[in-house]
């Protein structure tokens, strides 16, 4: 949310001052500003009302954190809309992607051995 920093910097407010516009903790208003929490719709107009500005010229939408890969049971869309209503912390997924590599690595060592084992009949 580069916008919203840069204005919000511009206009020589702090994270605490934001935060209080909108009802919240500067902790939660901080992980709003860099974009790992979700930021309403209300919120974007409190905060375009406090920095003068109108809420196109701050809102930016999240990046999905969720990638698809060609497996995946849900298409781009989907993927998008769910991102956008839950706030997992980036290492929370870094940490799952690393297991699910570390399972597909045991898959395909399984199935080798099974191969292997296979063969000797």
């Amino acid at each position: 949310m580069e916008k919203l920093r840069t204005l919000r910097k511009q206009r020589g407010y702090t994270q605490e001052y934001m935060s209080n516009i909108i009802a919240t903790d500067v902790s939660n208003y901080s992980r709003k500003e860099s974009g790992d929490v979700r930021i309403f719709d209300d919120e974007w107009e409190k905060l375009a009302k406090a920095l003068d500005v109108k809420v196109e010229d701050i809102k930016e939408e999240r990046k999905a954190q969720i990638q698809n890969n060609e497996n995946s049971t849900l298409n781009d869309n989907s993927s998008i809309n769910y991102n956008q209503f839950c706030n997992v912390p980036n290492y929370l997924l870094e940490n799952q992607q690393e297991y699910i590599i570390l399972l597909k690595e045991q898959i395909e060592a399984l199935k080798a051995e099974n191969k292997r084992l296979k063969s000797r009949k």
